[in-house]
């Protein structure tokens, strides 16, 4: 997506995408796995895994943590407009990142929920950052580590640097869950490195586990329509 926004499309380009993601949430057919039913929490997933979102409930108090690039201004207004999600951006530059994590601790503390790409904006794909962990333990929120799935062949696959794949059309995928990770309030620098190991293996185990409970939820029929 990043090589086909500019600054002369981009307008376009996020009705385009807004439009999409619209239409498609009506056929795109979700079953939550391992919901751990836990609120305040900072939903973290994989940059690649971020379509996520169509089966996060309570949009319209979870705010997506979304970069301040120019296709991250199509993300944004596309999860906004055709979800009701909020977005956490902050200005351009480094600042920009602090400004955006102290938005995300205010929004978290206000007992809204957050949702965070945690190899994003720019990989390495499936290396979780600290992001996460500094929201977190500022914030005093449990992380939810969540990953995606689906055996479809009609999906739209780009050719990123994390491979994001998105659902096109009559879709059916879960959403599986991990046990919340509770980020100690008073941990030092070797303690948050720990719980940031602990949320990338987390997501690695999901990611692996996740055909599997596919399998299951295909077998037993569980799959409902998620339009909100």
């Amino acid at each position: 997506m990043v090589r086909l926004v500019g600054k002369e499309n981009v307008g376009g380009l996020a009705d385009l995408v807004t439009y999409f993601f619209s239409f498609q949430k009506y056929f795109t057919h979700i079953v939550p796995v391992n919901f751990p039913d836990v609120e305040p929490c900072l939903y973290a997933m994989w940059h690649n895994n971020q379509c996520c979102v169509y089966g996060l409930p309570n949009k319209t108090i979870t705010s997506v943590m979304v970069s301040r690039s120019k296709d991250g201004e199509v993300v944004a207004n596309a999860i906004e407009r055709a979800f009701g999600f909020k977005t956490v951006r902050g200005s351009k530059g480094r600042k920009g990142s602090v400004e955006a994590t102290m938005q995300m601790i205010e929004a978290l503390k206000n007992g809204e929920n957050g949702a965070i790409m945690v190899d994003g904006p720019k990989g390495p794909v499936y290396v979780a950052k600290d992001g996460a962990i500094k929201i977190a333990k500022l914030a005093g929120v449990p992380i939810v580590p969540v990953v995606w799935y689906s055996t479809n062949f009609n999906l739209i696959k780009f050719k990123s640097w994390d491979k994001l794949q998105v659902p096109f059309l009559d879709v059916r995928l879960i959403n599986l869950y991990g046990e919340p990770i509770y980020v100690p309030a008073d941990g030092d620098d070797a303690s948050d490195e720990e719980y940031r190991l602990k949320l990338e293996n987390s997501l690695l185990e999901l990611r692996d586990r996740a055909p599997e409970e596919y399998k299951k939820v295909y077998w037993h029929g569980l799959w409902r329509r998620k339009t909100k």
